[in-house]
């Protein structure tokens, strides 16, 4: 009895731990200036699609990630700094309030670049899923994202609310600091990465 509520525990502990850290690498609280920027361009975000679309790529990431990109000749440093670049280009757009993504008003289909790709699911999931597979189990790791796709979707359902709530000015303010927190993050990975391919 003793021994079947330790192992609980240490199984609820390693989902706690696993849930943490990708909450902490996918940064949806940190992304809702850009949710909402996209929400303006694209008018229409279909939360389900894009929620679903991100947990495919994760557990994509999770079960044959390393491979794909070996098959692909791609190391997981060189995927890293092809992402941050991506998200560097993302946050240059939010802080100088200038348009590199490229909308055609024609298109109607919800935003699953950049949203899913490289936001939710970018290389910061991958590399991070690849190392939670050498440490946890992968049921454990399951459940992780299971729950940081749910609060994904809640924050993505209730972007309309989240704007109303900020109003113009808050919006703003919100999304020139984000994008600068989103610039200094890519600079990171970027530079991280960078130094370990050369």
């Amino acid at each position: 009895m003793l021994k079947m509520l330790m192992l609980d525990q240490i199984i609820l502990k390693e989902i706690f731990s696993v849930t943490l850290i990708l909450f902490s690498v996918i940064d949806i609280l940190g992304s809702i200036p850009l949710i909402i920027d996209i929400k303006k361009k694209f008018l229409k975000l279909d939360s389900f699609k894009i929620t679903a679309i991100s947990g495919i790529m994760l557990f994509i990431y999770l079960f044959i990630g390393e491979s794909i990109l070996s098959l692909f000749g791609v190391d997981v440093e060189s995927f890293s700094v092809a992402g941050g670049i991506i998200m560097f280009l993302l946050g240059f757009e939010m802080v100088l309030n200038i348009e590199i993504f490229k909308h055609d008003p024609k298109m109607n289909e919800s935003p699953i670049v950049p949203l899913a790709f490289p936001l939710i699911a970018g290389a910061g999931s991958m590399t991070t899923l690849i190392s939670l597979n050498a440490e946890y189990q992968k049921i454990n790791i399951i459940f992780g994202i299971l729950v940081n796709l749910v609060f994904v979707y809640l924050v993505l359902k209730s972007s309309d609310f989240i704007n109303r709530t900020l109003g113009t000015t808050g919006s703003i303010i919100l999304r020139k600091f984000f994008g600068t927190i989103l610039l200094a993050m890519a600079i990171k990975l970027i530079k991280k990465h960078f130094i370990s391919i050369y």
